[in-house]
């Protein structure tokens, strides 16, 4: 079958199978996939395809057979999935993460990665320097100021402690001097 032929072919007989395989499978969005990927094995097939051998049913039972094999694999999924307990509840981020991660969404790109480098990765500033281009003293420029940054944004502010009240001061009265003018006291 010429790629002319297979054309005229495909034109007149997409619907109509179209329209069996929506029947067969209840969905026709499924039916036309499975058509359509049957026309693209036949497609690879174009010269072995004779007019007269009924390419229409060869197309049919093609997808017929793949819109059955999706069923199955379907059908094994969830029978997997039915089977498989539900995960256990997964705690979130702590709160020092997110804040981390917001504070690193903060940084500029060149000192985002640096930081993360270095102090994620535990790449020193030299194998840094290799691997992003830059030269040593700018990726030490770039820790500099993405740590001073970073400082910035994770700053905690220390809530005002309460200083425990001095304990209260009796007033003592003041003493006589003494005289030394007999040797008495």
């Amino acid at each position: 079958m010429t790629e002319d032929e297979f054309d005229a072919f495909y034109a007149a007989t997409f619907p109509r199978l179209t329209g069996q395989l929506a029947a067969f499978t209840g969905d026709r969005e499924e039916a036309q996939d499975v058509v359509q990927e049957a026309f693209v094995r036949a497609w690879d097939r174009r010269g072995d395809f004779l007019a007269d051998e009924a390419p229409e049913a060869w197309i049919r039972t093609v997808a017929m057979r793949l819109a059955v094999s999706r069923w199955r694999r379907a059908r094994r999924w969830l029978e997997l999935v039915r089977r498989t307990p539900p995960p256990e509840s997964v705690p979130g981020p702590d709160p020092d993460h997110t804040a981390l991660v917001a504070a690193l969404r903060q940084l500029p790109t060149a000192q985002r990665r640096v930081i993360v480098l270095h102090h994620l990765c535990d790449l020193s500033v030299e194998r840094i320097a290799s691997e992003t281009g830059a030269p040593v003293g700018t990726v030490k420029a770039r820790l500099f100021r993405g740590r001073a940054a970073l400082a910035k944004h994770l700053a905690v502010d220390e809530p005002d402690t309460p200083v425990a009240p001095a304990a209260p001061v009796t007033p003592v009265a003041p003493v006589a001097p003494v005289r030394k003018e007999s040797g008495r006291v």
